[in-house]
């Protein structure tokens, strides 16, 4: 299977990116929800940049193999929010469209959960072309469906019990280089 490699910079170069995409459209949004674990991070780029509250959907499917091996989807019953609800214009973030299944049972439960949502765009870094949901906004088409191995991907397998070697080996790389 194909992979393409993002380091940090890369990373934060496409959530704003992405956040200019959708400053672009012109669409005005009162509430971000980002899907956790891989929306978190754009998800709170975003609030930051337009200056909107963020709401965080837990969710799992990823979770076997490192990560690596799609189970089945499990959507948290409440999100944790600083709002007394949620807006009604949602703005729902995630890192990527892959098969496309979690932003679409997403986007049927959340308007039963909150009735006063009268409006939902959804936004990710990725959209990948076997998807099922095409989101309103995206920054990279991949026709080729590659595996993105993202930069936190390492927290995966590292384990608390090899924290110290880790840091150790880092440490040691960042004094050879300076």
């Amino acid at each position: 299977m194909e992979k393409l490699h993002v380091g940090w910079q890369e990373y934060h170069r496409l959530i704003e990116r992405l956040a200019f995409v959708i400053y672009e459209s012109g669409w005005r949004f009162d509430q971000i929800v980002c899907v956790a674990r891989g929306g978190m991070r754009v998800g709170d780029v975003l609030s930051r940049i337009f200056d909107l509250p963020l709401a965080i959907l837990a969710t799992q499917s990823y979770r076997t193999e490192g990560g690596t091996v799609r189970g089945k989807l499990i959507i948290a019953e409440h999100m944790s929010m600083t709002t007394r609800q949620l807006g009604e214009h949602v703005l729902l973030v995630d890192d990527m469209t892959d098969s496309g299944i979690t932003l679409q049972k997403i986007i049927e439960t959340l308007p039963c959960r909150y009735p006063n949502i009268e409006k939902i765009k959804t936004a990710v870094l990725w959209w990948k072309a076997h998807a099922i949901f095409k989101p309103d906004y995206w920054v990279d088409y991949l026709p080729n469906n590659p595996w993105i191995c993202q930069p936190f991907e390492i927290y995966d397998s590292l384990g608390a019990q090899n924290l110290k070697q880790y840091l150790e080996e880092r440490t040691a790389n960042i004094t050879k280089t300076a």
